[in-house]
Protein backbone atom coordinates (compact mmCIF):
# COMPACT_ATOMS: atom_id res chain seq x y z
CA UNK A 1 0.00 0.00 0.00
CA UNK A 2 2.78 2.57 0.56
CA UNK A 3 4.65 2.08 -2.62
CA UNK A 4 1.31 2.21 -4.19
CA UNK A 5 0.62 5.56 -2.82
CA UNK A 6 3.98 6.63 -3.85
CA UNK A 7 3.42 5.59 -7.47
CA UNK A 8 0.20 7.57 -7.09
CA UNK A 9 1.73 10.84 -5.94
CA UNK A 10 4.68 10.24 -8.56
CA UNK A 11 2.23 10.58 -11.13
CA UNK A 12 0.68 13.23 -9.59
CA UNK A 13 3.94 15.29 -9.29
CA UNK A 14 4.63 14.53 -12.75
CA UNK A 15 0.88 15.18 -13.72
CA UNK A 16 1.57 18.82 -12.37
CA UNK A 17 4.54 19.45 -13.71
CA UNK A 18 3.51 19.14 -16.85
CA UNK A 19 0.51 21.16 -16.98
CA UNK A 20 1.18 24.44 -18.59
CA UNK A 21 -0.97 27.69 -18.38
CA UNK A 22 -2.23 28.74 -21.83
CA UNK A 23 0.17 32.03 -21.23
CA UNK A 24 2.79 29.97 -21.25
CA UNK A 25 2.22 27.29 -24.03
CA UNK A 26 1.57 30.43 -26.55
CA UNK A 27 4.42 32.05 -25.50
CA UNK A 28 6.31 28.76 -25.87
CA UNK A 29 5.05 28.43 -29.25
CA UNK A 30 5.59 32.47 -30.20
CA UNK A 31 9.15 32.03 -29.74
CA UNK A 32 9.59 29.08 -30.69
CA UNK A 33 8.36 29.80 -34.18
CA UNK A 34 9.85 33.24 -34.26
CA UNK A 35 13.28 31.29 -33.37
CA UNK A 36 12.66 29.12 -36.33
CA UNK A 37 11.57 31.69 -39.15
CA UNK A 38 14.81 33.84 -37.95
CA UNK A 39 17.25 30.92 -37.84
CA UNK A 40 15.57 29.89 -41.60
CA UNK A 41 16.13 33.51 -42.57
CA UNK A 42 19.97 33.94 -40.97
CA UNK A 43 20.67 30.84 -42.75
CA UNK A 44 19.40 32.11 -46.09
CA UNK A 45 20.89 35.30 -45.75
CA UNK A 46 24.78 33.11 -44.85
CA UNK A 47 24.74 30.93 -47.37
CA UNK A 48 23.18 33.12 -50.19
CA UNK A 49 25.97 35.34 -49.42
CA UNK A 50 28.67 33.17 -49.27
CA UNK A 51 27.14 31.58 -52.74
CA UNK A 52 27.46 35.15 -54.19
CA UNK A 53 30.68 35.39 -52.75
CA UNK A 54 32.23 32.15 -54.70
CA UNK A 55 30.36 33.25 -57.40
CA UNK A 56 31.86 36.51 -58.16
CA UNK A 57 35.40 34.87 -57.35
CA UNK A 58 34.41 32.61 -59.86
CA UNK A 59 33.86 34.73 -62.62
CA UNK A 60 37.00 37.05 -61.71
CA UNK A 61 39.51 34.75 -62.34
CA UNK A 62 37.49 32.57 -65.09
CA UNK A 63 37.59 36.97 -66.60
CA UNK A 64 41.32 36.59 -66.01
CA UNK A 65 41.98 33.71 -67.96
CA UNK A 66 39.91 34.16 -71.15
CA UNK A 67 41.61 37.86 -71.30
CA UNK A 68 45.06 36.15 -70.60
CA UNK A 69 44.02 33.88 -74.16
CA UNK A 70 43.15 36.60 -75.63
CA UNK A 71 46.00 38.22 -75.18
CA UNK A 72 48.08 34.59 -76.56
CA UNK A 73 45.31 34.29 -79.40
CA UNK A 74 46.90 38.18 -81.26
CA UNK A 75 50.52 36.77 -80.91
CA UNK A 76 54.06 38.65 -80.23
CA UNK A 77 52.33 42.30 -80.36
CA UNK A 78 50.36 42.18 -77.36
CA UNK A 79 52.82 39.67 -75.06
CA UNK A 80 54.04 43.06 -72.94
CA UNK A 81 50.26 43.47 -72.62
CA UNK A 82 50.47 39.83 -71.00
CA UNK A 83 53.59 40.36 -69.05
CA UNK A 84 52.49 43.62 -67.58
CA UNK A 85 48.68 41.73 -66.55
CA UNK A 86 50.64 39.08 -64.91
CA UNK A 87 53.67 40.45 -63.48
CA UNK A 88 52.76 43.98 -62.82
CA UNK A 89 48.91 44.33 -62.61
CA UNK A 90 48.26 41.19 -60.37
CA UNK A 91 51.13 41.88 -58.05
CA UNK A 92 50.40 45.38 -57.67
CA UNK A 93 46.54 44.87 -56.79
CA UNK A 94 45.65 46.63 -53.48
CA UNK A 95 41.98 45.17 -52.46
CA UNK A 96 42.21 41.99 -54.92
CA UNK A 97 45.25 39.96 -54.14
CA UNK A 98 45.46 37.14 -57.04
CA UNK A 99 47.90 35.46 -59.20
CA UNK A 100 48.81 34.20 -62.57
CA UNK A 101 51.02 32.17 -63.88
CA UNK A 102 51.45 31.23 -67.76
CA UNK A 103 53.68 27.70 -68.22
CA UNK A 104 53.88 25.00 -70.50
CA UNK A 105 52.89 21.29 -69.92
CA UNK A 106 56.80 20.54 -68.75
CA UNK A 107 56.42 22.90 -66.26
CA UNK A 108 58.34 26.13 -67.71
CA UNK A 109 57.08 29.01 -65.84
CA UNK A 110 57.04 32.13 -69.21
CA UNK A 111 55.57 34.44 -66.89
CA UNK A 112 53.92 34.31 -63.30
CA UNK A 113 53.20 36.74 -60.50
CA UNK A 114 56.26 37.21 -58.69
CA UNK A 115 56.27 34.94 -55.20
CA UNK A 116 53.70 32.90 -57.13
CA UNK A 117 56.11 30.05 -57.33
CA UNK A 118 56.88 29.28 -53.92
CA UNK A 119 53.28 30.48 -52.67
CA UNK A 120 51.13 28.08 -55.28
CA UNK A 121 53.04 25.00 -56.76
CA UNK A 122 51.66 23.62 -60.13
CA UNK A 123 50.85 20.49 -58.18
CA UNK A 124 47.76 22.36 -56.11
CA UNK A 125 46.31 23.32 -59.39
CA UNK A 126 43.41 21.19 -60.38
CA UNK A 127 43.36 19.26 -63.93
CA UNK A 128 43.65 22.67 -66.71
CA UNK A 129 40.23 22.59 -68.96
CA UNK A 130 40.42 22.20 -72.63
CA UNK A 131 41.31 25.66 -74.51
CA UNK A 132 37.69 25.46 -76.07
CA UNK A 133 35.51 25.48 -72.69
CA UNK A 134 35.52 28.37 -70.56
CA UNK A 135 35.77 27.89 -66.33
CA UNK A 136 33.11 27.63 -64.17
CA UNK A 137 34.52 26.25 -61.30
CA UNK A 138 37.62 26.01 -59.34
CA UNK A 139 39.39 24.42 -56.13
CA UNK A 140 39.39 25.41 -52.92
CA UNK A 141 43.16 25.11 -51.06
CA UNK A 142 43.85 26.19 -47.39
CA UNK A 143 47.59 27.61 -46.74
CA UNK A 144 49.41 26.51 -43.46
CA UNK A 145 48.88 30.07 -42.15
CA UNK A 146 44.47 29.41 -42.93
CA UNK A 147 44.79 31.61 -45.68
CA UNK A 148 42.17 30.62 -48.17
CA UNK A 149 42.63 30.50 -52.04
CA UNK A 150 40.42 29.73 -55.10
CA UNK A 151 42.59 28.01 -57.68
CA UNK A 152 41.60 27.64 -61.47
CA UNK A 153 43.59 25.93 -64.31
CA UNK A 154 42.73 26.41 -67.69
CA UNK A 155 45.09 25.41 -71.45
CA UNK A 156 45.47 28.41 -73.45
CA UNK A 157 47.01 27.86 -76.49
CA UNK A 158 50.19 26.40 -77.87
CA UNK A 159 54.06 27.64 -78.37
CA UNK A 160 55.69 27.72 -82.10
CA UNK A 161 56.64 24.82 -81.78
CA UNK A 162 53.40 23.49 -80.87
CA UNK A 163 54.25 22.82 -76.49
CA UNK A 164 51.02 23.57 -74.77
CA UNK A 165 50.32 26.67 -72.73
CA UNK A 166 48.48 26.57 -69.38
CA UNK A 167 47.38 29.07 -67.53
CA UNK A 168 47.33 28.84 -63.55
CA UNK A 169 45.29 31.79 -61.75
CA UNK A 170 44.75 31.89 -58.22
CA UNK A 171 43.06 34.36 -55.81
CA UNK A 172 43.36 35.22 -51.85
CA UNK A 173 40.01 34.65 -50.29
CA UNK A 174 40.85 36.17 -46.70
CA UNK A 175 38.97 39.21 -47.38
CA UNK A 176 35.34 36.89 -48.56
CA UNK A 177 36.21 34.73 -45.56
CA UNK A 178 36.47 37.83 -43.01
CA UNK A 179 33.58 39.34 -44.64
CA UNK A 180 31.40 35.81 -44.62
CA UNK A 181 32.78 35.25 -40.83
CA UNK A 182 31.73 39.22 -39.48
CA UNK A 183 28.19 38.54 -41.29
CA UNK A 184 28.05 35.46 -39.78
CA UNK A 185 28.55 37.00 -36.21
CA UNK A 186 26.03 39.62 -36.72
CA UNK A 187 23.50 37.06 -37.84
CA UNK A 188 23.66 34.91 -34.87
CA UNK A 189 23.23 38.76 -32.50
CA UNK A 190 20.31 39.19 -34.37
CA UNK A 191 19.28 35.50 -34.08
CA UNK A 192 19.54 35.90 -30.35
CA UNK A 193 18.18 39.31 -29.87
CA UNK A 194 15.25 38.91 -31.77
CA UNK A 195 14.99 35.78 -29.64
CA UNK A 196 14.92 37.59 -26.48
CA UNK A 197 12.22 39.96 -28.32
CA UNK A 198 10.15 37.23 -29.28
CA UNK A 199 9.94 36.11 -26.30
CA UNK A 200 8.75 39.61 -24.43
CA UNK A 201 6.70 40.21 -26.98
CA UNK A 202 4.83 36.47 -26.91
CA UNK A 203 4.64 37.26 -23.33
CA UNK A 204 2.44 40.46 -24.05
CA UNK A 205 0.81 39.24 -26.96
CA UNK A 206 -0.72 35.96 -24.94
CA UNK A 207 -1.32 37.88 -21.73
CA UNK A 208 -3.24 40.46 -23.96
CA UNK A 209 -5.25 38.17 -25.87
CA UNK A 210 -5.72 36.21 -22.68
CA UNK A 211 -7.35 38.62 -21.08
CA UNK A 212 -10.94 38.12 -21.74
CA UNK A 213 -9.95 34.59 -20.45
CA UNK A 214 -8.67 35.81 -17.20
CA UNK A 215 -12.39 38.55 -17.14
CA UNK A 216 -14.28 35.32 -17.57
CA UNK A 217 -12.44 33.60 -14.99
CA UNK A 218 -13.19 36.03 -12.61
CA UNK A 219 -16.83 36.55 -13.38
CA UNK A 220 -17.05 32.86 -12.72
CA UNK A 221 -15.37 33.31 -9.25
CA UNK A 222 -17.74 36.04 -8.34
CA UNK A 223 -21.30 33.87 -8.99
CA UNK A 224 -22.65 32.80 -6.17
CA UNK A 225 -26.32 31.78 -5.46
CA UNK A 226 -27.02 35.46 -4.30
CA UNK A 227 -24.43 36.71 -7.24
CA UNK A 228 -26.47 35.25 -10.59
CA UNK A 229 -27.01 38.61 -11.83
CA UNK A 230 -23.29 38.84 -12.62
CA UNK A 231 -22.81 39.47 -16.28
CA UNK A 232 -19.88 39.60 -18.89
CA UNK A 233 -19.45 42.83 -21.15
CA UNK A 234 -17.40 41.49 -24.27
CA UNK A 235 -16.74 44.59 -25.44
CA UNK A 236 -13.77 44.96 -28.03
CA UNK A 237 -13.02 40.97 -27.55
CA UNK A 238 -12.21 38.47 -30.65
CA UNK A 239 -15.17 37.05 -32.44
CA UNK A 240 -14.74 33.22 -30.24
CA UNK A 241 -14.29 34.89 -26.84
CA UNK A 242 -17.34 37.25 -27.52
CA UNK A 243 -19.24 34.38 -28.30
CA UNK A 244 -18.19 32.52 -25.23
CA UNK A 245 -19.13 35.72 -23.07
CA UNK A 246 -22.52 35.71 -25.03
CA UNK A 247 -23.18 31.99 -24.08
CA UNK A 248 -21.93 32.34 -20.56
CA UNK A 249 -24.77 35.03 -20.20
CA UNK A 250 -26.82 32.95 -21.55
CA UNK A 251 -26.12 30.40 -19.29
CA UNK A 252 -26.59 32.75 -16.33
CA UNK A 253 -29.94 33.69 -17.75
CA UNK A 254 -31.01 30.49 -17.70
CA UNK A 255 -29.27 29.75 -14.29
CA UNK A 256 -31.17 32.24 -12.67
CA UNK A 257 -34.28 32.08 -14.54
CA UNK A 258 -34.40 28.33 -12.84
CA UNK A 259 -33.10 29.67 -9.67
CA UNK A 260 -35.66 31.58 -9.18
CA UNK A 261 -38.41 29.02 -10.05
CA UNK A 262 -36.71 26.59 -7.95
CA UNK A 263 -36.88 29.05 -4.83
CA UNK A 264 -40.50 30.46 -5.80
CA UNK A 265 -41.54 26.26 -6.48
CA UNK A 266 -40.17 25.92 -2.95
CA UNK A 267 -41.97 28.41 -1.28
CA UNK A 268 -45.33 27.24 -3.33
CA UNK A 269 -44.85 23.54 -2.18
CA UNK A 270 -43.75 24.73 1.48
CA UNK A 271 -47.76 26.92 1.23
CA UNK A 272 -49.37 23.61 -0.40
CA UNK A 273 -48.20 21.35 2.19
CA UNK A 274 -48.81 23.55 5.22
CA UNK A 275 -52.28 24.07 4.66
CA UNK A 276 -53.44 20.33 5.00
CA UNK A 277 -51.37 19.97 7.57
CA UNK A 278 -52.14 22.69 9.55
CA UNK A 279 -55.96 21.87 8.86
CA UNK A 280 -55.37 17.92 10.11
CA UNK A 281 -53.77 19.20 13.42
CA UNK A 282 -55.96 22.02 13.97
CA UNK A 283 -58.83 19.32 13.64
CA UNK A 284 -57.06 16.69 15.94
CA UNK A 285 -56.10 19.38 18.39
CA UNK A 286 -59.86 19.87 18.54
CA UNK A 287 -60.72 16.43 18.56
CA UNK A 288 -58.37 16.21 21.88
CA UNK A 289 -59.42 19.05 23.88
CA UNK A 290 -62.56 17.53 24.81
CA UNK A 291 -64.56 14.51 25.19
CA UNK A 292 -67.04 14.36 21.73
CA UNK A 293 -69.90 11.93 20.57
CA UNK A 294 -69.19 8.97 17.77
CA UNK A 295 -70.75 11.23 15.28
CA UNK A 296 -68.16 13.74 15.73
CA UNK A 297 -65.39 11.81 15.94
CA UNK A 298 -66.56 10.48 12.63
CA UNK A 299 -66.73 14.22 10.92
CA UNK A 300 -63.31 14.76 12.20
CA UNK A 301 -62.15 11.94 10.51
CA UNK A 302 -64.00 12.54 7.60
CA UNK A 303 -62.58 15.73 7.64
CA UNK A 304 -58.96 14.55 8.01
CA UNK A 305 -59.69 11.43 5.20
CA UNK A 306 -60.28 14.60 2.85
CA UNK A 307 -56.74 16.63 3.58
CA UNK A 308 -54.96 12.91 3.70
CA UNK A 309 -56.60 12.56 -0.11
CA UNK A 310 -55.48 16.35 -1.17
CA UNK A 311 -51.76 15.45 0.08
CA UNK A 312 -51.76 12.13 -1.24
CA UNK A 313 -52.70 13.44 -5.02
CA UNK A 314 -50.26 16.42 -4.20
CA UNK A 315 -47.50 13.77 -3.23
CA UNK A 316 -48.57 11.66 -6.72
CA UNK A 317 -47.96 14.74 -8.77
CA UNK A 318 -45.09 15.84 -7.99
CA UNK A 319 -43.27 12.11 -7.92
CA UNK A 320 -45.44 12.03 -11.64
CA UNK A 321 -43.50 15.19 -12.03
CA UNK A 322 -39.88 14.16 -11.20
CA UNK A 323 -39.93 10.60 -13.06
CA UNK A 324 -40.88 12.52 -15.98
CA UNK A 325 -38.32 15.42 -15.91
CA UNK A 326 -35.39 12.75 -14.98
CA UNK A 327 -36.21 11.26 -18.08
CA UNK A 328 -37.12 7.70 -15.88
CA UNK A 329 -40.44 7.01 -17.29
CA UNK A 330 -41.23 4.77 -20.26
CA UNK A 331 -44.49 5.43 -22.65
CA UNK A 332 -46.58 2.69 -23.91
CA UNK A 333 -47.20 4.36 -27.16
CA UNK A 334 -50.08 2.65 -29.66
CA UNK A 335 -52.66 3.98 -31.58
CA UNK A 336 -55.48 5.59 -29.66
CA UNK A 337 -59.15 6.48 -30.91
CA UNK A 338 -59.26 9.94 -29.86
CA UNK A 339 -62.99 10.16 -29.88
CA UNK A 340 -63.43 7.09 -27.27
CA UNK A 341 -61.21 8.35 -25.23
CA UNK A 342 -62.25 11.87 -24.96
CA UNK A 343 -65.59 10.66 -24.96
CA UNK A 344 -64.59 8.24 -21.76
CA UNK A 345 -63.22 12.04 -19.61
CA UNK A 346 -66.52 13.65 -20.74
CA UNK A 347 -68.65 10.85 -19.49
CA UNK A 348 -66.28 10.98 -15.81
CA UNK A 349 -66.75 14.93 -15.81
CA UNK A 350 -71.00 14.72 -16.73
CA UNK A 351 -71.84 15.17 -13.84
CA UNK A 352 -69.71 17.78 -12.40
CA UNK A 353 -70.57 19.87 -15.65
CA UNK A 354 -74.01 19.50 -15.28
CA UNK A 355 -74.07 20.73 -11.43
CA UNK A 356 -72.04 24.06 -12.25
CA UNK A 357 -74.14 24.45 -15.55
CA UNK A 358 -71.48 24.07 -18.18
CA UNK A 359 -72.30 22.65 -21.25
CA UNK A 360 -68.98 20.17 -22.24
CA UNK A 361 -69.19 19.12 -26.46
CA UNK A 362 -66.51 16.78 -27.99
CA UNK A 363 -66.12 17.07 -31.88
CA UNK A 364 -63.88 15.70 -34.48
CA UNK A 365 -62.18 12.25 -34.51
CA UNK A 366 -58.76 10.77 -35.41
CA UNK A 367 -56.20 8.35 -34.35
CA UNK A 368 -53.16 9.33 -31.92
CA UNK A 369 -50.21 7.22 -31.56
CA UNK A 370 -50.28 7.82 -27.29
CA UNK A 371 -50.01 6.40 -24.37
CA UNK A 372 -53.90 6.02 -23.86
CA UNK A 373 -54.05 6.47 -20.05
CA UNK A 374 -51.22 9.67 -20.22
CA UNK A 375 -53.79 11.29 -23.44
CA UNK A 376 -56.75 10.78 -20.71
CA UNK A 377 -54.91 12.24 -18.12
CA UNK A 378 -53.83 15.38 -20.07
CA UNK A 379 -57.48 15.98 -21.43
CA UNK A 380 -58.94 15.05 -18.20
CA UNK A 381 -56.66 18.07 -16.66
CA UNK A 382 -57.34 20.63 -19.58
CA UNK A 383 -61.44 19.86 -18.75
CA UNK A 384 -61.21 20.09 -15.25
CA UNK A 385 -58.94 23.11 -15.62
CA UNK A 386 -61.84 24.43 -17.79
CA UNK A 387 -64.89 23.71 -16.18
CA UNK A 388 -63.24 25.70 -12.48
CA UNK A 389 -63.02 28.94 -14.83
CA UNK A 390 -66.13 28.68 -16.90
CA UNK A 391 -69.33 30.56 -15.42
CA UNK A 392 -72.97 28.62 -15.25
CA UNK A 393 -74.22 28.71 -18.75
CA UNK A 394 -71.19 28.41 -20.50
CA UNK A 395 -68.95 26.01 -22.69
CA UNK A 396 -66.40 23.95 -23.18
CA UNK A 397 -65.65 22.59 -26.61
CA UNK A 398 -63.28 19.67 -26.97
CA UNK A 399 -61.92 19.10 -30.96
CA UNK A 400 -60.12 16.71 -32.50
CA UNK A 401 -58.40 17.37 -35.96
CA UNK A 402 -55.18 16.49 -37.88
CA UNK A 403 -53.88 19.85 -39.13
CA UNK A 404 -50.48 21.10 -40.27
CA UNK A 405 -49.82 18.23 -43.00
CA UNK A 406 -49.80 15.29 -39.98
CA UNK A 407 -49.67 16.45 -36.65
CA UNK A 408 -52.40 15.97 -34.48
CA UNK A 409 -54.01 18.36 -32.48
CA UNK A 410 -56.43 18.31 -29.42
CA UNK A 411 -57.87 21.58 -28.46
CA UNK A 412 -59.93 22.23 -25.37
CA UNK A 413 -61.46 25.53 -25.55
CA UNK A 414 -63.97 27.20 -22.83
CA UNK A 415 -65.94 30.83 -22.33
CA UNK A 416 -64.37 31.25 -18.93
CA UNK A 417 -62.80 34.46 -17.45
CA UNK A 418 -60.06 34.08 -19.28
CA UNK A 419 -56.23 34.66 -18.72
CA UNK A 420 -54.10 37.71 -18.13
CA UNK A 421 -51.62 38.88 -20.84
CA UNK A 422 -48.99 38.81 -17.70
CA UNK A 423 -50.13 35.44 -16.83
CA UNK A 424 -49.94 33.45 -19.95
CA UNK A 425 -46.06 32.68 -20.36
CA UNK A 426 -46.37 30.84 -16.18
CA UNK A 427 -49.57 29.27 -16.93
CA UNK A 428 -47.56 25.76 -17.04
CA UNK A 429 -44.85 26.03 -13.88
CA UNK A 430 -45.43 23.96 -11.41
CA UNK A 431 -47.36 25.44 -8.45
CA UNK A 432 -48.10 28.68 -10.19
CA UNK A 433 -51.79 30.23 -10.39
CA UNK A 434 -53.33 33.63 -11.18
CA UNK A 435 -53.46 34.99 -7.74
CA UNK A 436 -56.86 36.38 -8.21
CA UNK A 437 -58.15 33.10 -8.60
CA UNK A 438 -56.40 31.06 -6.31
CA UNK A 439 -59.05 31.80 -3.27
CA UNK A 440 -61.96 30.68 -5.65
CA UNK A 441 -60.34 27.33 -6.53
CA UNK A 442 -58.29 26.46 -3.27
CA UNK A 443 -58.81 22.78 -4.18
CA UNK A 444 -56.20 23.16 -6.88
CA UNK A 445 -52.71 22.81 -6.11
CA UNK A 446 -51.29 24.47 -9.59
CA UNK A 447 -49.94 21.28 -10.70
CA UNK A 448 -52.12 20.38 -13.46
CA UNK A 449 -51.01 21.96 -16.63
CA UNK A 450 -47.47 21.39 -15.47
CA UNK A 451 -48.41 17.77 -15.81
CA UNK A 452 -49.98 18.12 -19.12
CA UNK A 453 -46.87 19.98 -20.63
CA UNK A 454 -44.56 16.92 -18.80
CA UNK A 455 -47.01 14.31 -20.69
CA UNK A 456 -46.92 16.01 -24.06
CA UNK A 457 -42.98 16.53 -23.87
CA UNK A 458 -42.98 12.81 -22.75
CA UNK A 459 -44.49 11.96 -26.31
CA UNK A 460 -42.59 14.29 -27.96
CA UNK A 461 -45.35 16.96 -28.60
CA UNK A 462 -45.99 20.46 -26.95
CA UNK A 463 -49.10 22.26 -25.35
CA UNK A 464 -49.65 25.92 -25.93
CA UNK A 465 -52.31 28.38 -24.85
CA UNK A 466 -54.19 31.42 -26.39
CA UNK A 467 -56.37 33.48 -23.86
CA UNK A 468 -57.72 36.71 -23.16
CA UNK A 469 -58.66 38.33 -20.09
CA UNK A 470 -62.84 37.71 -20.15
CA UNK A 471 -62.68 35.56 -23.20
CA UNK A 472 -61.61 32.18 -22.75
CA UNK A 473 -58.92 30.26 -23.18
CA UNK A 474 -57.73 27.76 -26.05
CA UNK A 475 -55.49 25.08 -24.70
CA UNK A 476 -53.98 22.96 -27.57
CA UNK A 477 -51.99 19.70 -27.78
CA UNK A 478 -49.78 19.11 -30.73
CA UNK A 479 -48.74 15.61 -31.48
CA UNK A 480 -46.11 14.72 -33.68
CA UNK A 481 -46.59 13.56 -37.11
CA UNK A 482 -47.73 9.52 -37.12
CA UNK A 483 -49.03 7.33 -39.86
CA UNK A 484 -52.34 7.66 -40.73
CA UNK A 485 -54.56 4.29 -40.26
CA UNK A 486 -58.21 2.89 -39.25
CA UNK A 487 -58.87 3.03 -35.42
CA UNK A 488 -58.41 0.46 -33.56
CA UNK A 489 -60.84 -1.52 -32.38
Amino acid sequence: MFWKNVRNEGRDSRRRVHQWSITGRLTALYAASSFLMLVLAASYLYWSLAKDAGADDTAFLSNKIQECRRLLRDGPKDMPLLAHEIQTEAAASQFIKYYVRLSNSQGKDYLATPGMSDLLPSRLFPRPIPVDQTPTRGAVWESGSNVSYLLMSAWAGVEPDGTPLKLEVALDDSSDEALIKGYRWKLLGVVVLGMFFACGASILIARNGLRPVKEITQATERITATQLHERLVPDGWPVELASLARSFDQMLDRLEDSFNRLSQFSADLAHELRTPINNLRGEAGVALSQTRTPEEYRRTLESSLEEYARLSRLIDNLLFLARADGSKMVIASAPCDVQKSVEVVREFYEALAEDRGVEVRCEGEGVVNADPVLLRQAVSNLLSNALNYTPPGGRVVIHANRRDGRAFKITVSDTGCGIAAEHLPRVFDRLYRVDSSRSQHSNGAGLGLAIVKSIMALHGGSVAVQSESGKGATFTLTFPPTPTGPPPS
